[in-house]
């Protein structure tokens, strides 16, 4: 478009602004002063960045996605960091540690095959410091992983003792599912799942449980109910063993580091007597947890926070355990990352998930009354903390950080640039069903974790992806975002909100019919522009530090005081709806010039209730031209727009 546009003409006036209806809905549009009308000039529409952003998987690597099927032991061809996917995924690892030998050969040998020489049977022999053991490569780093679970495992509370043995010994899926909160029942009697372990016995110390229980369930053969859905979980862990990592990085248990490491004295009896076959690293249970919870949640992205942070929960659950080091779950969680992406990616899975999906969805909307994705999600969400450990996303997202490498320092370069894996963007397919591919790939880019922490810092990027932050949206503009979400497609096509501190010089474009909330303390510079749907602020901040123009839609701004716009606002079309909380909060607060030059301007009331006589203070500005053509307030038949050189007020008249 032009870079200006003048509305008729550069000297419309206010008469003229009147004949074109431009008035408030049973009300007058005098002023109370009179104003010498500046010119409607129309600015240019916010030009952010004038690009899109981009995130290309790192050249030269091989891809998990398409490798993940080399990850397995005993195969001569598989048994190096080059070979075995599994391997090299947590190849940051070898920041910390060097193995004894360079091969996936601790207590098996692999035969040659397929013109690949045999590999021998290593004589690491499991014990820390003895002869055959590996090396230290980061004597502090080591010291501070090993003296973590000392210092975890002796503070243990008798609650986190009991959570511990019961993600010990119960099936790992059952004991994951709980975090669908108000959903868990209904799932759990769709997929037929059952558990023996509820309890620890008074003779505890002594005994060793084995769930005899059904863990994930039935499968689709005897299971009309969520039987493509149990197929769905069994599948995401195909070629999904952590044993050929194990047998490759040969580092021993953390209660073998140190015997001050206190196991859960109803787990001893688990404890194995050939630790040349019992590594600690990567931690087996985390990435089953794991694995697992990144499907159900792919299945019923309503609690896709809450099963994250449940994956995160059982990890910091072994190292409570005194089973694992914190370097043990961190990379149990890397590995089943990139597993489960490896098998979501999958030609042969395509129809699996759309059927495992739809039949998650129908079976839950079926067994719980909702009608439909959307109202599935108000019901998801409806248990009080009391009841649902998971209610609270911000805490949620406290510990989910923390867990990701419990504040250990840095072993590497903290500001290297984030890279995205080859295929990594399935893991958002349903979250962010209204992204592209290509988008879904930036948003991964834009919420990674910063680089150098430990296990993080594998050649594709796996060991920096964020999930749980991925999940709230954009952490940066690095180009403009150009979003189009159709309500009539349902679930968060319709609805989704954005919770993430949002940065970057690139500008937000929002299209289509549906909404999308913005609840972050913004600050990205390249502008909003709205052109359809709804734009809703559910921060003083959420329109971060630009431009605003709004040509379509509806912007919404709920929040308490005022709503910050960084920059000049614009309306020539739409509407603002304003909700407010008393007379001046509520309202735009402009660092710029205001352009009114059309659209709606509506305003209702929340915990507050106006009185005829009141007046609003509905918007302040650097300077204000143009009017609104249609001023509507909640509960007043006659409502006067005060318009002033730098903003607005409304008299409310009568009820």
């Amino acid at each position: 478009m032009h870079p200006t546009h003048v509305l008729r003409h550069a000297s419309l006036t206010l008469a003229a602004l009147a004949s074109l209806g431009l008035t408030a809905c049973g009300g007058s549009d005098d002023t109370s002063s009179p104003l010498a009308e500046t010119p409607v000039v129309v600015p240019a529409e916010p030009a952010g960045l004038g690009r899109a952003d981009t995130a290309e998987p790192p050249a030269g690597v091989p891809a998990y996605v398409d490798t993940g099927a080399t990850n397995q032991r005993g195969v001569a061809c598989n048994a190096t960091l080059e070979t075995n996917a599994g391997v090299r995924v947590l190849k940051g690892f070898l920041d910390l540690w060097t193995p004894r030998s360079a091969f996936v050969d601790a207590d098996q040998a692999a035969p040659a095959a397929d013109g690949c020489a045999a590999v021998a049977k290593s004589d690491w022999d499991g014990v820390p410091g003895s002869a055959t053991d590996g090396g230290v490569r980061n004597q502090a780093a080591h010291d501070h992983n090993i003296a973590y679970s000392v210092t975890v495992t002796q503070a243990r509370t008798p609650a986190q003792e009991l959570a511990a043995y019961l993600d010990d010994r119960r099936g790992k899926s059952y004991s994951i599912s709980d975090a669908l909160g108000p959903l868990t029942e209904a799932w759990r009697a769709g997929t037929h799942q059952s558990t023996t372990i509820t309890a620890i016995a008074a003779d505890a110390t002594t005994r060793k449980y084995d769930d005899a229980g059904n863990n994930r369930g039935d499968g689709s053969a005897t299971n009309p109910d969520l039987g493509k859905a149990v197929d769905l979980v069994v599948a995401a862990s195909v070629d999904a063993s952590t044993e050929p990592a194990k047998r490759y990085y040969k580092y021993a248990r953390a209660y073998r580091w140190n015997p001050q490491v206190s196991v859960v004295p109803a787990l001893v009896p688990a404890k194995s007597a050939t630790p040349a076959s019992d590594g600690g690293f990567p931690s087996g249970h985390t990435a089953e947890a794991w694995r697992d919870a990144l499907t159900i949640a792919y299945l019923v992205p309503q609690r896709y926070h809450e099963m994250l942070a449940r994956g995160m929960e059982m990890g910091e659950n072994r190292i409570l355990a005194g089973m694992h080091s914190a370097y043990d779950v961190m990379g149990g969680r890397v590995m089943a990352i990139a597993q489960v992406a490896f098998n979501l990616n999958k030609a042969g899975n395509a129809t699996l998930k759309q059927e495992a999906y739809a039949q998650s969805q129908g079976w839950l909307q079926a067994r719980t009354g909702a009608a439909d994705f959307n109202a599935l999600a108000t019901l998801a969400h409806s248990a009080p903390l009391a009841s649902d450990r998971f209610a609270d996303h911000a805490a949620n997202r406290a510990d989910f950080s923390r867990r990701m490498h419990y504040g250990f320092p840095a072993v590497g370069g903290t500001a290297l640039a984030a890279s995205v894996p080859k295929g990594a963007e399935v893991l958002l397919e349903t979250r962010q069903p209204y992204l592209s591919a290509a988008q879904r790939r930036v948003v991964l880019k834009s919420t990674a974790a910063t680089s150098g922490a430990p296990v993080g810092n594998d050649d594709e990027g796996w060991g920096r992806v964020n999930l749980f932050a991925a999940a709230d949206g954009y952490g940066r503009f690095d180009g403009d975002v150009s979003v189009t979400m159709d309500a009539a497609r349902g679930g968060f096509h319709a609805l989704d909100r954005w919770r993430n501190d949002i940065a970057g010089a690139g500008r937000l474009e929002k299209l289509g019919s549906g909404t999308l909330r913005l609840a972050g303390q913004n600050a990205y510079t390249g502008g909003t522009l709205l052109g359809g749907g709804t734009l809703a602020a559910d921060s003083a901040t959420a329109l971060g530090r630009g431009d605003v123009f709004v040509k379509g839609g509806t912007l919404e701004s709920a929040v308490a005081g005022t709503l910050a716009v960084g920059g000049a606002y614009t309306q020539t079309a739409g509407t603002l709806s304003l909700v407010m909380r008393g007379v001046d909060q509520g309202s735009l607060a402009i660092d710029g010039r205001a352009v009114i030059a059309g659209g709606k301007l509506v305003v209702s009331f929340a915990g507050y209730t106006p009185r005829a006589g009141d007046s609003l203070t509905v918007l302040q500005s650097a300077g204000r031209s143009g009017r609104f053509s249609e001023v509507s307030v909640a509960g007043f038949g006659k409502v006067t727009p005060i318009y002033t050189e730098r903003g607005m007020q409304l008299r409310l008249e009568a009820r």
